[in-house]
């Protein structure tokens, strides 16, 4: 048996994810990740990432030995244009105007935060945490952004083929 470093994305468990815990089998189709993805810091240290909307015909089998979320620290900008006032001079009455609104994140620098936990949530979103107001943009967010999971790998198999009539996701599709 070997032991490996597998990334869970935040977006694959959200997606069609199963939730999972300690001491449990688990079965997963996992892309390696090649060493250009390793130098730039892709899976975090981790040797392969679980895909769920494709990949290999194959799946690995093996034991969770720890599970630790990853945490990533992000400036919040958000888009100017949201938080100017519209120019309506020239808008004739009655026409629909749409404002941006969001934010986008920047990585910081430097490792994330890993914590261990007993099992791996299916919803990531309650994790995140913000600078409190009052604050100046760009602002701090938290967010989790996925498991690294120390597997002991048994075997790999044939993956199942897709339930009759399920939808497949293709690869980039978020909830």
């Amino acid at each position: 048996m070997a032991l490996m470093r597998v990334f869970y994305e935040d977006w694959q468990m959200e997606c069609c994810g199963s939730p999972f815990g300690v001491g449990e089998e688990v079965a997963w189709k996992l892309v390696a990740y090649d060493g250009k993805d390793r130098r730039r810091g892709a899976g975090h240290g981790a040797e392969a990432w679980v895909e769920n909307h494709g990949g290999p015909d194959r799946e690995t089998v093996g034991r969770v030995r720890a599970i630790d979320l990853v945490h990533q620290e992000f400036l919040a900008h958000h888009d100017p244009r949201a938080t100017e006032a519209a120019e309506l001079a020239d808008v004739p009455p009655g026409t629909p105007l749409f404002r941006p609104i969001g934010r986008g994140l920047e990585p910081v620098p430097g490792p994330p935060a890993l914590e261990p936990v007993d099992s791996c949530p299916r919803w990531f979103g309650g994790f995140e945490r913000e600078e409190p107001p009052p604050r100046r943009v760009p602002f701090r967010v938290r967010r989790t952004v996925g498991a690294l999971v120390t597997l002991d790998a048994e075997s790999v198999r044939d993956a199942p083929s897709p339930a009759f009539g399920a939808t497949p996701h293709e690869p980039g599709d978020r909830p």
